[in-house]
Protein backbone atom coordinates (compact mmCIF):
# COMPACT_ATOMS: atom_id res chain seq x y z
CA UNK A 1 0.00 0.00 0.00
CA UNK A 2 1.12 3.15 -0.63
CA UNK A 3 -0.20 6.82 0.33
CA UNK A 4 -1.60 8.65 -2.71
CA UNK A 5 -2.30 12.04 -2.21
CA UNK A 6 -4.30 14.90 -4.15
CA UNK A 7 -6.23 17.72 -3.91
CA UNK A 8 -9.72 16.59 -5.19
CA UNK A 9 -12.27 19.26 -5.88
CA UNK A 10 -10.33 22.36 -3.57
CA UNK A 11 -9.65 20.30 -0.74
CA UNK A 12 -6.75 18.20 0.00
CA UNK A 13 -6.91 14.15 -0.07
CA UNK A 14 -4.85 11.46 0.62
CA UNK A 15 -5.66 7.81 1.31
CA UNK A 16 -3.96 4.27 0.87
CA UNK A 17 -4.12 2.36 -2.40
CA UNK A 18 -2.18 -0.70 -4.31
CA UNK A 19 -0.47 0.06 -7.05
CA UNK A 20 -3.13 -1.13 -8.86
CA UNK A 21 -5.51 0.71 -7.61
CA UNK A 22 -7.45 2.66 -10.12
CA UNK A 23 -8.15 6.17 -10.44
CA UNK A 24 -12.30 5.68 -10.09
CA UNK A 25 -11.56 3.14 -7.28
CA UNK A 26 -9.79 5.24 -5.36
CA UNK A 27 -12.10 8.10 -5.42
CA UNK A 28 -15.17 5.43 -4.84
CA UNK A 29 -13.91 3.50 -2.08
CA UNK A 30 -11.19 5.12 -0.17
CA UNK A 31 -12.35 8.95 -0.53
CA UNK A 32 -16.35 8.18 -0.78
CA UNK A 33 -16.91 10.29 -3.70
CA UNK A 34 -19.14 8.04 -5.25
CA UNK A 35 -20.55 9.73 -7.75
CA UNK A 36 -17.85 8.70 -10.19
CA UNK A 37 -19.68 5.39 -11.71
CA UNK A 38 -17.68 2.78 -12.80
CA UNK A 39 -20.03 1.37 -16.02
CA UNK A 40 -17.58 -0.81 -17.65
CA UNK A 41 -13.90 -1.07 -16.11
CA UNK A 42 -13.00 -1.31 -20.32
CA UNK A 43 -12.90 2.55 -20.89
CA UNK A 44 -16.11 2.44 -23.46
CA UNK A 45 -18.55 3.87 -21.32
CA UNK A 46 -17.24 7.16 -20.24
CA UNK A 47 -19.21 6.94 -16.45
CA UNK A 48 -16.34 7.61 -14.85
CA UNK A 49 -15.00 10.36 -16.40
CA UNK A 50 -12.93 13.08 -14.18
CA UNK A 51 -11.04 15.54 -14.83
CA UNK A 52 -7.43 15.60 -13.87
CA UNK A 53 -5.10 18.61 -14.03
CA UNK A 54 -8.45 20.21 -16.06
CA UNK A 55 -8.09 17.35 -18.46
CA UNK A 56 -10.73 15.12 -18.84
CA UNK A 57 -9.63 11.77 -18.14
CA UNK A 58 -11.70 8.36 -17.76
CA UNK A 59 -10.47 7.66 -14.14
CA UNK A 60 -11.26 3.44 -14.91
CA UNK A 61 -8.21 3.91 -16.91
CA UNK A 62 -5.60 5.94 -14.77
CA UNK A 63 -4.00 4.43 -11.70
CA UNK A 64 -4.48 6.19 -8.15
CA UNK A 65 -1.06 6.52 -8.22
CA UNK A 66 -0.69 8.62 -11.44
CA UNK A 67 -2.51 11.29 -9.69
CA UNK A 68 -0.16 11.49 -6.89
CA UNK A 69 -0.15 15.59 -6.19
CA UNK A 70 -3.18 16.19 -9.12
CA UNK A 71 -6.05 18.22 -9.41
CA UNK A 72 -8.80 16.44 -9.60
CA UNK A 73 -12.67 17.66 -10.00
CA UNK A 74 -15.07 15.24 -9.90
CA UNK A 75 -19.18 15.85 -10.18
CA UNK A 76 -19.09 15.84 -6.24
CA UNK A 77 -17.40 19.79 -7.06
CA UNK A 78 -19.68 20.72 -9.61
CA UNK A 79 -22.31 22.20 -7.58
CA UNK A 80 -21.66 25.44 -5.97
CA UNK A 81 -21.09 24.89 -1.99
CA UNK A 82 -24.61 26.23 -0.97
CA UNK A 83 -25.72 22.64 -3.61
CA UNK A 84 -26.89 24.80 -6.23
CA UNK A 85 -26.44 23.65 -9.77
CA UNK A 86 -23.46 24.41 -12.06
CA UNK A 87 -25.11 25.83 -15.52
CA UNK A 88 -24.51 22.30 -16.35
CA UNK A 89 -26.14 20.55 -14.46
CA UNK A 90 -28.92 23.12 -14.20
CA UNK A 91 -29.55 22.73 -18.49
CA UNK A 92 -29.54 18.84 -18.18
CA UNK A 93 -32.04 19.35 -15.25
CA UNK A 94 -33.97 22.04 -17.20
CA UNK A 95 -33.88 20.12 -20.73
CA UNK A 96 -34.29 16.40 -19.12
CA UNK A 97 -30.80 15.22 -20.34
CA UNK A 98 -31.21 12.47 -17.85
CA UNK A 99 -33.25 10.05 -17.44
CA UNK A 100 -31.99 6.71 -14.43
CA UNK A 101 -28.85 9.45 -13.91
CA UNK A 102 -26.18 6.80 -14.41
CA UNK A 103 -24.45 8.06 -17.16
CA UNK A 104 -24.99 11.94 -15.94
CA UNK A 105 -22.07 12.68 -13.70
CA UNK A 106 -19.49 11.77 -16.76
CA UNK A 107 -21.81 13.38 -19.38
CA UNK A 108 -21.89 16.28 -17.20
CA UNK A 109 -18.27 15.70 -17.10
CA UNK A 110 -17.31 15.91 -20.20
CA UNK A 111 -19.61 18.54 -20.86
CA UNK A 112 -17.72 20.87 -18.92
CA UNK A 113 -14.80 19.97 -20.32
CA UNK A 114 -16.09 20.25 -24.22
CA UNK A 115 -17.51 23.99 -23.06
CA UNK A 116 -14.22 24.80 -21.49
CA UNK A 117 -12.37 24.15 -24.68
CA UNK A 118 -15.17 25.30 -27.23
CA UNK A 119 -17.48 27.55 -25.38
CA UNK A 120 -19.94 27.53 -28.44
CA UNK A 121 -20.22 24.17 -30.15
CA UNK A 122 -22.17 22.93 -32.62
CA UNK A 123 -24.56 19.92 -32.22
CA UNK A 124 -21.82 17.82 -34.43
CA UNK A 125 -19.25 19.24 -32.35
CA UNK A 126 -21.02 18.17 -29.21
CA UNK A 127 -22.10 14.20 -30.86
CA UNK A 128 -18.47 13.91 -31.64
CA UNK A 129 -17.10 14.71 -28.34
CA UNK A 130 -19.74 12.49 -26.82
CA UNK A 131 -18.76 9.53 -29.29
CA UNK A 132 -16.80 8.10 -25.60
CA UNK A 133 -19.45 8.21 -23.17
CA UNK A 134 -22.66 6.12 -23.65
CA UNK A 135 -26.21 6.41 -22.44
CA UNK A 136 -28.89 3.60 -23.01
CA UNK A 137 -31.88 6.01 -21.75
CA UNK A 138 -32.13 9.29 -23.61
CA UNK A 139 -31.00 8.54 -26.94
CA UNK A 140 -28.79 11.81 -26.98
CA UNK A 141 -30.94 14.65 -28.25
CA UNK A 142 -31.70 16.27 -24.76
CA UNK A 143 -27.88 15.70 -23.27
CA UNK A 144 -27.16 17.32 -26.40
CA UNK A 145 -29.95 20.14 -26.09
CA UNK A 146 -28.70 20.72 -22.89
CA UNK A 147 -24.78 20.98 -23.40
CA UNK A 148 -26.21 23.99 -25.91
CA UNK A 149 -28.18 25.71 -23.83
CA UNK A 150 -25.40 25.48 -21.31
CA UNK A 151 -23.35 27.13 -24.13
CA UNK A 152 -26.06 30.09 -24.15
CA UNK A 153 -27.27 28.73 -27.45
CA UNK A 154 -30.42 28.18 -29.04
CA UNK A 155 -31.30 23.87 -28.21
CA UNK A 156 -34.86 24.27 -29.52
CA UNK A 157 -33.79 23.29 -33.20
CA UNK A 158 -32.89 19.72 -31.71
CA UNK A 159 -35.61 17.26 -32.59
CA UNK A 160 -36.45 14.42 -30.09
CA UNK A 161 -36.93 11.28 -31.94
Amino acid sequence: MTKVSMTVNGKAASGEAEGRTLLSSFLREELGLTGTHVGCDTSQCGACVVHVNGVAVKSCTMLAAEAEGAEVATIEGQAAPDGTLNVIQQAFQDHHGLQCGFCTPGMVMSAAALLKDNPKPSEQEIREYLEGNLCRCTGYHNIVKAILAASGQDASAIAAE
